[in-house]
């Protein structure tokens, strides 16, 4: 790393709080065969992953029942029941948030989320009142990797990209954003390695 940094950008699934479909659905499917089964070939990531490329749940659930109808009920419990997808934080990385928001550092956020997913979430996590702007992927319909949604990042948050800290767990998003001239730390080794990253920056 080079520039000096002045503001630290956040992915939150796997950065910030904990996800996986997994958790909603081993509270409703007792067989654990059956539950894999139903992750792999049902309620899948990729047919996720297009909720935070854009497309409405409402329309995913409604494809998906139709493709399976004899799993209707536990597809539609997909929707109210999202939020038990997220059951908690990631151990330490809200603290360095607080931190660095005490220390003055501007803070932004970048995440592959859907429109209709983020509304439930974004209440129940308040830390983010600390980001200057959050650009999410299912409102703009721009996912990463892709260096666009980067672009338009760079743009919103008014800082340039090199003096800017792009922290995802994802190595994909990492690489995009290294090649568009963005500082990185790919986030694998939870928050402590992070934070040393983060005073070696002096921003801790």
């Amino acid at each position: 790393m080079s520039a000096r940094v002045d503001a630290v950008v956040w992915d939150i699934g796997h950065v910030l709080v904990q996800w996986s479909i997994r958790y909603l659905y081993e509270k409703l499917i007792d067989d654990p065969a059956e539950l894999d089964w139903f992750l792999a070939n049902v309620v899948t990531v990729p047919w996720h992953f297009r909720h935070d490329g854009g497309e409405p749940l409402a329309d995913l659930i409604a494809e998906k029942v139709a493709e399976h109808p004899e799993h209707r009920a536990l597809i539609e419990a997909y929707a109210p029941r999202w939020l038990d997808t997220i059951p908690g934080p990631i151990e330490g990385t809200p603290a360095l948030i607080e931190t660095l928001a005490a220390r003055g550092v501007p803070q932004f956020a970048i995440t592959n989320f859907g429109a209709d997913t983020w509304a439930m979430f974004r209440p129940t996590f308040p830390v983010l009142d600390h980001m200057g702007a959050i650009v999410v992927s299912g409102v703009e319909k721009l996912a990463k990797p892709d260096p666009a949604i980067f672009h338009l990042a760079a743009q919103r948050f008014g800082h340039a990209p090199e003096r800017m800290l792009f922290v995802d767990d994802n190595a994909a998003n990492i690489a995009s954003a290294a090649a568009l001239g963005w500082q990185v730390h790919h986030f694998t080794r939870g928050a402590e390695a992070l934070a040393a990253d983060l005073r070696d920056l002096k921003l801790l």
